[in-house]
């Protein structure tokens, strides 16, 4: 095999794992650094394309005021097309909600299918080219997003 699919799935989580810590923990703040140049991030909402509007999107939400969320993802699919090209299909829950920990327990505000195009840069570097989140179940509350 030309490539090792087990590395790639491993990479991707990492990937995965180090975009929602930063949204959960530093308002995403560096989430842009995990598109391409021209990645498109689509959202509930809406799509964003390049890496100053996803920046804009996560400095937008910041000024808005103190809010808690946490993104679980589960049930996690890498299908690898070549070594610089792979799928992540998953499921996102996201909790929410606007305020200063702790808050009220409340079911997630959405439940979404989650699909990743991912692509390995000159710089050996996995980044999103699209991401595209298809809400399958929403909350009484708004996303935000």
């Amino acid at each position: 095999m030309a490539f090792d699919e087990l590395r790639i799935r491993q990479e991707l989580e990492i990937l995965n794992i180090a975009f929602w810590h930063d949204v959960d923990s530093n308002w995403g703040r560096n989430a842009h650094e995990h598109f391409t140049e021209d990645g498109v991030y689509t959202t509930s909402h809406k799509a964003r394309q390049g890496r100053e509007a996803i920046r804009g999107f996560y400095a937008e939400r910041e000024g808005r005021g103190d809010r808690v969320a946490r993104h679980l993802i589960h049930n996690f699919h890498v299908t690898v097309q070549d070594a610089d090209h792979a799928t992540a299909e998953w499921t996102m829950c996201l909790y929410a909600e606007d305020g200063v920990a702790p808050l009220l327990s409340e079911p997630p505000i959405l439940i979404g299918a989650v699909t990743d195009e991912c692509v390995r840069g000159a710089d050996g570097r996995w980044r999103y080219a699209a991401r595209t989140t298809k809400p399958l179940f929403k909350g009484s509350r708004p996303t935000s997003g």
